[in-house]
């Protein structure tokens, strides 16, 4: 295993672009190889920015899916590099969980380290993790699994059958309703530096199979995180299942309900009950 420690922050949009242009002669198995950042500070500007896009409170400690902002673009240098066997346009992000260790307060020095592993069979195609951990003062601090299907991909054989679903509770309560415009992809775009066509508008989305622009996940899941500020410990998890595409603008509704010492929720269509996101905020315990 070989580690590559980056002086910055790759380009998002350049590495869409790099992706587009060498996205066929694939396959293989995973690379073995660590992307790396140390001493990452936070802009207070953009964490200001991102909190006011994704509705969340600002204060001295970083939201739980703030750290996916600084992981993010170490994986996407990863998963457009031609030694990742799956190419990167298509891929869908299908799930999420965030193991948030303790607080990170908003002036830490952090260490970053991103890797792909556990290549996986499904019914629709093949899946592959993303891994990402967040170090300060030689502990970890965060970490995050991101997994990505590609329809119609071919996981190597005796590949394990990925798991991509998260069980919830009988959710009928509705907690909130949200009219989501349809400008919400380019802001978060604009804060995130995820410039996926597909959450720009409704002309780029249908380049790529979509009836109109959708919402970004991690977005939503940011919005839910916000609606329950207040009400979560400093250690805790978040695991979501990304489900059906939340077409921009829609109208949706939050249902909560507490469970397990946390909570589980749904973001759901508010006309037809499509589920958008689903998923559970739990206490971590110390063996997680």
């Amino acid at each position: 295993m070989a580690t590559t420690v980056l002086e910055s922050s790759p380009n998002l949009g350049l590495l869409y672009a790099k992706a587009a242009a060498t996205a066929f002669g694939r396959g293989g198995g995973l690379p073995d190889e660590h992307l790396a950042r140390n001493g990452v500070t936070v802009d207070p500007a953009h964490l200001t920015e991102y909190a006011r896009v994704c509705r969340l409170p600002l204060n001295d400690t970083l939201p739980a899916t703030y750290p996916h902002m600084l992981t993010f673009p170490l994986q996407m240098a990863l998963m457009s590099d031609r030694s990742f066997p799956l190419a990167l346009p298509g891929l869908v992000h299908v799930r999420n969980r965030i193991e948030v260790v303790r607080a990170i307060r908003s002036d830490e020095a952090l260490d970053l380290e991103v890797w792909a592993e556990h290549f996986a069979q499904h019914r629709s195609g093949a899946a592959v993790d993303l891994r990402a951990t967040v170090m300060s003062g030689g502990e970890e601090v965060w970490r995050s699994t991101s997994t990505y299907l590609s329809r119609g991909a071919t996981a190597p054989e005796g590949a394990p059958e990925a798991d991509i679903e998260v069980a919830v509770g009988d959710l009928q309560r509705t907690a909130a309703t949200w009219r989501i415009p349809d400008d919400a992809g380019r802001r978060y775009a604009k804060v995130s530096g995820d410039v996926n066509p597909i959450h720009l508008s409704g002309l780029t989305a249908k380049a790529f199979g979509f009836k109109r622009a959708i919402a970004h996940g991690m977005w939503v899941k940011a919005r839910v995180l916000g609606a329950l500020s207040g009400r979560l410990p400093d250690a805790v998890s978040l695991d979501v299942s990304f489900r059906k595409p939340l077409f921009l603008p829609s109208t949706v509704t939050l249902s909560t309900a507490q469970a397990g010492g946390g909570w589980d929720f749904a973001v759901r269509n508010a006309s037809s009950g499509t589920e958008h996101v689903i998923g559970t905020i739990r206490p971590l315990d110390g063996d997680s």
